[in-house]
């Protein structure tokens, strides 16, 4: 872990998991760490193997003093942009938190709208061990929410790529077309479906865009946001 000269407060570290994707929610994830219990192997959660990250995970859950995990939907990340949607999730991260922090400390180089000094650090998962863990949750969180997503709609592959844009993803993609839970702001969906509206013209508009207000009510969704994970 990098030297970082640590507030002497109560603080938490945020970190969020999914700004990539091209489908599901952007999670976010903020953590109070206990200093009596220190936690061992805390890193940059796409540097540890899922199986640590697993581990590391229920630890934290464990022995933090304070931990919440938020996210922002699909639909919202289609209206403000991911940027924005992902600010929300970690806001609202922090203001689950069942103890209020007198400082965050945010990874990257902005920060949420929050009731206490926030300060944005770049590759801050590298440098606080409460960021870290933060990251740890979210990453964690997400992939197990895109698992659950994988058995509802499997023929798009996410338990294996969690939504990101793999050559797996985007040939499903093409294949199949966009699911509720793809954000159609994002150039490749966005690219799928007017694709697939040219080729088939208007007559077809909603047999193919399942995001259109009268077919969405035909459609399989399932709310990211209420979903209660099983993880088996």
């Amino acid at each position: 872990m990098v030297e970082f000269s640590l507030p002497l407060c109560i603080y938490c570290g945020v970190d969020e998991a999914g700004r990539g994707p091209l489908a599901g929610p952007v999670v976010a994830a903020a953590v109070i760490l206990d200093p009596a219990q220190p936690i061992g192997g805390l890193a940059d959660s796409k540097k540890l193997s899922a199986q640590r990250r697993a581990q590391l995970y229920d630890v934290i859950c464990r022995q933090a003093r304070a931990w919440h995990i938020a996210q922002a939907t699909v639909e919202e990340i289609d209206q403000l942009n991911i940027l924005q949607a992902t600010l929300l999730a970690m806001q609202r991260a922090v203001a689950g938190l069942s103890l209020v922090p007198e400082m965050a400390l945010i990874d990257g180089n902005r920060c949420p709208d929050l009731t206490m000094p926030a300060q944005a650090i770049i590759k801050g998962d590298d440098k606080v061990e409460a960021i870290s863990a933060a990251s740890i949750l979210a990453k964690v969180y997400r992939d197990r929410l895109l698992h659950q997503l994988d058995r509802v709609f499997p023929q798009y592959g996410f338990a294996n790529h969690s939504g990101y844009p793999t050559a797996e993803h985007k040939a499903a993609l093409n294949a199949y077309g966009a699911s509720p839970h793809h954000r159609r702001s994002f150039a490749p969906v966005k690219a799928v479906l007017a694709k697939q509206f040219t080729a088939a013209g208007q007559s077809d508009l909603l047999a193919l865009d399942p995001f259109s207000p009268k077919s969405i009510a035909r459609t399989v969704f399932v709310r990211t946001d209420q979903l209660e994970l099983q993880f088996d």
